[in-house]
């Protein structure tokens, strides 16, 4: 249970299983995240059992209400250690600036110190001015390395 603020509290919890409500929250919150189409049932399904990721959601009011945030955790093993990366922290824009962002991104890299992590990776959209904004106040250094992206068509 996360406090949040004036007493207000917040669930996070990995999801285990796509329900309904998973499913209809995840077709509400993609859009506001990006312009990619949101995930059919199958593919959140992969996402969900998947080994290397865990889904994490935000439920305010001790989790009775419905979902307001999501975030994807990634670990994996590569030659040179074990990487973990924070993807897609996406908050519903009605429940935005209650600390539900910073309380998930916490959440997930107490996850990751327990798999052993030495550091967290994310990549953030300099156009989002104020997730940029809590990702160095809560202690994330600006890496510098090229990213390179080959489109596939």
């Amino acid at each position: 249970m996360w406090h949040i603020n004036q007493g207000s509290y917040m669930k996070i919890s990995p999801l285990t299983e796509l329900t309904d409500e998973v499913y209809e929250a995840f077709q509400r919150l993609i859009p506001q995240l990006s312009s990619v189409t949101p995930p059919t049932w199958d593919e959140l399904s992969e996402l969900v059992l998947a080994d290397a990721t865990t889904l994490l959601v935000a439920r305010q009011d001790n989790g009775s209400k419905p979902i307001v945030g999501a975030l994807t955790l990634i670990c994996f093993r590569v030659p040179t250690g074990l990487r973990v990366i924070i993807e897609d922290i996406i908050v519903d824009e009605s429940a935005r600036g209650e600390g539900i962002g910073e309380a998930l991104t916490r959440e997930a890299l107490r996850l990751a110190k327990t798999y052993g992590a030495k550091g967290v990776m994310l990549t953030s959209n300099p156009r989002r001015v104020a997730a940029n904004r809590l990702y160095q106040k809560m202690g994330f250094k600006k890496w510098q390395t090229n990213l390179y992206f080959y489109e596939i068509r």
